[in-house]
Formats: C-alpha cells, sequence, structure tokens
C-alpha cells in the first residue's frame, strides 16, 4: 500500500515537474544527491573544487554568510531543477535581502554560495568518461550596427524555430524582466547595438528565459576536467550524472590551474538540451541511449 502511494506521488512529482528528465539511477543515488547541500557536502568530502556555502531559513543567516565572505554570491533552492529560484550574481545586501525572501516561494531551505562569474556548462559523465558537454549562456542578441534589440530579438527567435529547437529552446522573451535587464546597462529595445557588440538580455542560464545552449567537442576537453568530472560519478557510486560546473577560463584548460566550482550534480538530468545545440555540432548520443535503457534501475519508479 505504502509503495503503491509513493509510486503515485512519484509518478505526479515526474510528470509535473521532471519531464523530459532521464531515470538512469537507482534510488539511493537519487536521495543521495537530490539537493545542493548534499552535492556540496560530498563534493567537500573527496576535495573536489566547490564553493564555500550554507544552507539558511532565515535571511539573517545569508546576510551573515555575506559579511564573511563578501560577493558575488548565488541564492537558490535547496531543492529544485531547471534553476528556479536562483538568484545570480548578488552583488550588495540590498539584492540579497530580496533573493532571501523570494527564494522561500520554491523551497523553505535555501542555499547560499559564492558565485563565479565565468563559462558555465552541463557535463553528462559516465565513470567510463564525458558523454556530451553543453555550455550555457544566458540569453544574448549580437548587434549589426543596423537593427534595435527588438528586431534582433525577433530575427533570433526565427532562426531558433527555423532549426527546430523548440520546444527545448524557448523563444527570448520581450519581457519586463528583460526590458529592466537591459535599464541596467542604459539600453532599451529601441537601442541598436554596435557592430558585434554581444548584448545580454537576463543573467540566468536557464531554458525558459530564452537560455542558448553549444556543444562542445569532447576532444577540447581537459583531461584532467574528464578525470575528475569522472571521479564525481565515482563518489555518488550513480550511473550517470548531469554535473553543473563553471570554470573561470573555460574547460578546455585544466581546473587545476583555474578557479574552478561545482555547483551541483543532476542525478535525473534533463537530456534533450544536448540534441538541440544553438551552436555547435548536435552530439550522436544513441549508443549511449541504448546502453542506458538496457540497464534494470532498483526502485526506478519511487521518489
Amino acid at each position: 500500500m505504502i509503495r503503491a502511494i509513493k509510486k503515485h506521488i512519484y509518478t505526479y512529482l515526474s510528470k509535473k515537474y521532471m519531464d523530459g528528465c532521464s531515470n538512469y539511477n537507482p534510488l539511493d543515488v537519487r536521495r543521495n544527491s537530490r539537493s545542493k547541500a548534499q552535492g556540496r557536502a560530498m563534493f567537500e568530502k573527496h576535495d573536489l573544487p566547490h564553493a564555500k556555502g550554507d544552507i539558511f531559513f532565515s535571511p539573517s543567516k545569508a546576510l551573515r554568510f555575506a559579511d564573511q565572505y563578501g560577493y558575488p554570491l548565488v541564492v537558490k533552492p535547496n531543492v529544485s531543477g531547471y534553476s528556479r529560484g536562483s538568484h545570480f550574481p548578488i552583488n550588495n545586501r540590498k539584492e540579497l535581502l530580496k533573493a532571501a525572501l523570494m527564494v522561500k516561494v520554491w523551497w523553505p531551505t535555501s542555499v547560499i554560495e559564492q558565485y563565479l562569474l565565468g563559462a558555465n556548462y552541463r557535463a553528462l559523465t559516465t565513470t567510463d568518461g564525458i558523454i556530451s558537454v553543453i555550455r550555457r549562456y544566458p540569453p544574448f542578441v549580437d548587434g549589426n550596427g543596423i537593427d534595435t534589440i527588438e528586431k534582433l530579438i525577433d530575427d533570433e527567435n526565427a532562426t531558433r524555430e527555423a532549426m527546430q529547437l523548440h520546444p527545448v529552446i524557448y523563444p527570448i522573451k520581450k519581457s519586463p524582466d528583460v526590458s529592466n535587464y537591459l535599464k541596467r546597462d542604459g539600453k532599451s529595445f529601441a537601442t541598436i547595438p554596435a557592430d558585434g557588440e554581444r548584448v545580454y538580455l537576463f543573467n540566468r542560464v536557464a531554458l525558459a528565459p530564452g537560455g542558448i545552449v553549444e556543444s562542445i567537442n569532447s576532444d577540447d576537453v581537459h583531461p584532467d576536467n574528464i578525470e575528475m568530472l569522472q571521479r564525481v560519478v565515482s563518489v555518488f557510486g550513480a550511473n550517470v550524472l548531469g554535473i553543473d560546473i563553471i570554470f573561470e577560463h573555460g574547460i578546455e584548460q585544466s581546473y587545476k590551474t583555474q578557479r574552478c566550482i561545482l555547483l551541483e550534480v543532476n542525478s535525473r538530468p534533463y537530456m534533450k538540451m544536448h540534441d538541440v545545440p544553438r551552436y555547435g555540432e548536435k552530439h550522436d548520443l544513441r549508443e549511449f541511449y541504448a546502453k542506458m535503457n538496457s540497464l534494470e534501475i532498483a526502485d526506478a519508479d519511487i521518489f
């Protein structure tokens, strides 16, 4: 009876919040990597590169963390996906207080961490090596010295539609959030960027606001980084993980020679975004899917 109830709840949660996410790890792996705090604790235990962070319920604890470690910072729900509820980069006390309150919409307990401005990646990894690496960008347009930002957004959305990236890669929204973000740099939808000028339209790399995905050739990934990512999968005892990681200068350079932060591991990674890059060559994952689909996963239907 209890198992049937758990199965029903898990089916609902999967459909509601994890549509399109894979399910290739047994229950114990999923339970041990469900929260950001669990991930950071494992990174620390095994001496893997990670950010200083803490869990808070009261915003006052988040403010004390900022007083100790400074800015920039990121605040996010302790349990979530798709970057839901995340706020970054946070550069001052006012922004932190606002984020510390708004994050509670998603989960009662929240994470505060040091933030690294660099190249953001999702590395789909097994103990055998890297399967697919994508670099993730906030939504942006590149100026041509002629068209307004509004026109550039329309053209970019038309390109995405022609490439058949929908519904995984979303159109860029001409929303109040984007308008307010542009105002920070004294821009508006009517601004005409210079030829070659890249204009970012939001701060988050998530897909929903129109984030951009670029596929990375696995041969370009530094061997030290491959070894480190494989070690992450091993310490979690997983079949496969979607590992979120930021490199100060890029994944092509060893993590030993630059700042590097493991953000979190995803035991049920959303793999569809690996199939529809806006830039770069699409990776052929058919052999990987066949191997994963042949596995017998313990308690695959239980949360």
